[in-house]
């Protein structure tokens, strides 16, 4: 469903990606893994057509991303649902309005069907009834859920989680994760979700994928990678505070000192 090979992708001049090549194979949920900020969303927004890289190819069903005119973008994009971390709620519209924000705008259906697909979505992720709300009614869970709801709103073929349990207590995360199961079982789509919550990695994964300094350097079933003979993974999956990664962060931080001061 997506190929990713050799890209490569940089912020005023600090490298963020580095001839990163990954398959997400069709109806598999993908997780990538990785420490804050080593470009996982990043990877999200390029595979959108949101931001360009400076080199590599993606290609998303059979079409090359960089390839893409803007109404050609714009249509791919309709095939993919994005759950942002926050959630990304329209705090001036209602919850049904929230959910059918993408039909009102990109289709040319009627507004009954449209309520009736938004009341459909809301029951899929738990919320049957609650349409009229506003989002400043409902608890981090039920945002979550709500804003859930919106991306599968068109149906998409392509499904992307941006830290899906990020925020909740242990009981709503493990909600959100069997949500997560359930559509993807139900809707059959392929699915990306980036996490660094290994819980709900192991918990909703086919495969894992971990992102290091640019680079996929570890990728697995949820129990190869627990196996890992890879110092980095493990320490990552089992949260240690030394090891190869604050090694690395260390050394880096110095000759990043001792070059600002030359």
């Amino acid at each position: 469903m997506i190929e990713i090979a050799d890209l490569y992708k940089s912020f005023d001049a600090k490298p963020v990606l580095e001839g990163l090549s990954l398959t997400i194979r069709k109806g598999e949920t993908l997780v990538i893994i990785g420490r804050s900020g080593c470009g996982k969303s990043v990877l999200l927004k390029l595979i959108m057509g949101l931001l360009k890289s400076d080199s590599g190819r993606i290609v998303v069903n059979g079409q090359d991303v960089s390839m893409l005119s803007d109404e050609q973008l714009n249509k791919l994009r309709t095939r993919i649902g994005m759950l942002f971390q926050g959630g990304a709620l329209f705090d001036s519209m209602t919850v049904g309005d929230n959910v059918g924000f993408s039909l009102i705008e990109h289709s040319d259906l009627p507004a009954p069907r449209i309520r009736q697909i938004v009341r459909e979505k809301l029951r899929m992720v738990g919320l049957a009834g609650i349409e009229h709300l506003d989002p400043s009614q409902l608890s981090g869970g039920m945002k979550k859920r709500v804003a859930l709801a919106r991306a599968i709103c068109q149906d998409p073929e392509i499904m992307f989680y941006d830290e899906p349990t990020t925020g909740l207590d242990p009981i709503m995360a493990e909600a959100i994760n069997e949500l997560i199961v359930n559509l993807n079982t139900t809707l059959k789509v392929t699915s990306i979700v980036v996490t660094h919550d290994m819980h709900s990695a192991y918990k909703v994964g086919n495969r894992i994928a971990m992102l290091f300094e640019g680079k996929i350097i570890g990728l697995g079933t949820p129990d190869e990678i627990k196996h890992s003979k890879d110092p980095i993974v493990q320490q990552f999956i089992h949260g240690s505070a030394r090891g190869p990664i604050t090694e690395r962060a260390e050394r880096r931080f110095l000759i990043d000192k001792e070059a600002g001061h030359e």
